[in-house]
C-alpha cells in the first residue's frame, strides 16, 4: 500500500516555549541578541510545518549556543529539581537545534536529557515539571521516528505522552490534555503508516477527535486548524489503506473545517495553503476511487490555481507535489474519458 503524501500542521510547542522562557531568564543578554537579529532568520513564512520544534522566528537563533552553555551548568551528581529543569531546557533546545539542522544524534540526546530529568521529577512529587517533560519526550521521540522511519521511538512517543495524561486530564487541564492528545495523533498517524496498520491509523483519527473536543477558534485557533488538517490527513491515508472512499469524502470535510478556521483567524496564507493543497488531493484521489471525471476534474481545476496563484511564494516541495497530483489528474480524466467512449 503506497499512501498520497499529506501535509501536516504543527501548533507550537507550548513545552518548547517554557524552556525558552528559562533560557532568558539563565542568559537574559543572549537572548535579547537573537532576538535582534530576526532579518537573519530564513522561513519566516513557513511556520507551523516544520515540525514540533520550530521556535518563534525572532529567537531561532537561540539553540546556537545555547545547549552548550546549559551543557556547562548541569552537575549530572546533584539531583535537585533546579538540575531537572536544566535537563528540561536542554532537552528541548537540544531538539530545536536538532530540528533546523536535520540531525538525528540531536534528537538522541534530546531524548537522554528528558529522561535525565525524569530521573529527578516524579509523578508524586512534581506532577506539572513531570508532565511537561513527559510531553517533551514525547515530541522529541517523535521527531526521531520520524527521521529514521522507525517504530521504536514511535511508541517511546506514545509511552512518554500516555503518562502526560496520568497528569493533565480533561477535567482539570483541558489545553494540555487536548495538545497532548494532538501529539499522539500525530504520531499514531506516522506510526500507522509504518507498520501499514489500519488499527493504529484509526487510533489517530480518535485521539484528533478527542482534541478537537476542547479546542474553539477564540482561544486555540491555530490549534484548531492543525486538528483539523490533520485529522484529514490520517482520513485520508486510512480510507487509502481501506480502500473506503467515504474515509477520503470526511478526510475533505476535515480539511475544509481547517480552511474554514485558518480564513476566520487570518492565520499565514502558507497554512490555507496547506489546506488547500490537502484538499485537491483528497478529491483527486477520491475521484481515481469512484471513477469519477467530475470530481477528478475539481481536483485539476483547484490544483491549477494554487500552482498559478501561489506557485512562486510556496516551498519546492509543496509546489512539486501539486504539479505531480496536476499530473496524475489529467492522467486519470483521459483514462476515464477513454473508458466511457469504448
Amino acid at each position: 500500500m503506497k499512501f498520497t503524501e499529506t501535509f501536516i500542521v504543527y501548533p507550537a510547542n507550548r513545552a518548547l516555549q517554557r524552556a525558552v522562557r528559562h533560557y532568558s531568564e539563565l542568559f537574559p543578554q543572549q537572548t535579547e541578541q537573537a532576538a535582534q537579529d530576526r532579518h537573519e532568520i530564513l522561513h519566516d513564512n513557513f511556520i507551523h510545518t516544520q515540525g514540533s520544534f520550530e521556535l518563534p522566528a525572532e529567537l531561532a537563533r537561540i539553540p546556537d549556543e545555547s545547549c552548550d552553555n546549559l551543557r556547562g551548568m548541569i552537575n549530572e551528581q546533584d539531583k535537585s529539581v533546579e538540575t531537572a529543569a536544566l535537563y528540561n531546557t536542554y532537552g528541548n533546545l537540544l531538539a530545536a537545534r536538532a530540528q533546523q539542522e536535520q540531525d538525528d544524534a540531536g534528537y538522541e540526546e534530546a531524548v537522554k536529557a528528558f529522561n535525565a530529568a525524569l530521573e529527578i521529577y516524579s509523578q508524586e512529587d512534581t506532577p506539572e515539571e513531570w508532565a511537561w517533560t513527559q510531553y517533551g519526550l514525547a515530541a522529541a521521540s517523535h521527531a526521531l521516528g520520524i527521521r529514521r522511519q522507525s517504530a521504536a521511538p514511535m511508541k517511546a512517543a506514545v509511552d512518554a505522552a500516555t503518562n502526560a495524561l496520568l497528569v493533565w486530564t480533561r477535567q482539570d487541564n483541558p489545553i494540555e490534555w487536548a495538545l497532548t492528545m494532538h501529539l499522539l495523533g500525530i504520531t499514531f498517524h506516522q506510526h500507522g503508516m509504518m507498520l501499514k496498520g489500519n488499527r493504529t491509523l484509526q487510533k489517530s483519527v480518535v485521539a484528533f477527535k478527542n482534541a478537537l473536543t476542547e479546542l474553539d477558534e477564540e482561544n486555540t485557533g491555530i490549534e484548531l486548524m492543525a486538528t483539523h488538517n490533520n485529522r484529514g490527513a490520517v482520513l485520508q491515508n486510512l480510507g487509502e489503506s481501506e480502500g473506503n472512499p467515504d474515509r477520503i469524502e470526511e478526510a475533505i470535510r476535515a480539511y475544509d473545517a481547517s480552511l474554514d478556521t485558518s480564513m476566520a483567524q487570518q492565520l499565514s496564507i502558507h497554512l490555507a495553503n496547506i489546506c488547500r493543497i490537502n484538499m485537491a488531493t483528497a478529491k483527486r484521489v477520491l475521484g481515481e476511487m469512484r471513477q469519477d471525471a467530475a470530481i477528478t476534474e475539481e481536483a485539476a481545476d483547484e490544483l491549477e490555481v494554487i500552482i498559478e496563484c501561489f506557485g512562486d511564494s510556496c516551498q519546492p516541495r509543496f509546489l512539486e507535489h501539486c504539479q505531480q497530483q496536476l499530473a496524475l489528474a489529467r492522467e486519470q480524466i483521459q483514462t476515464v474519458g477513454a473508458q466511457t467512449d469504448a
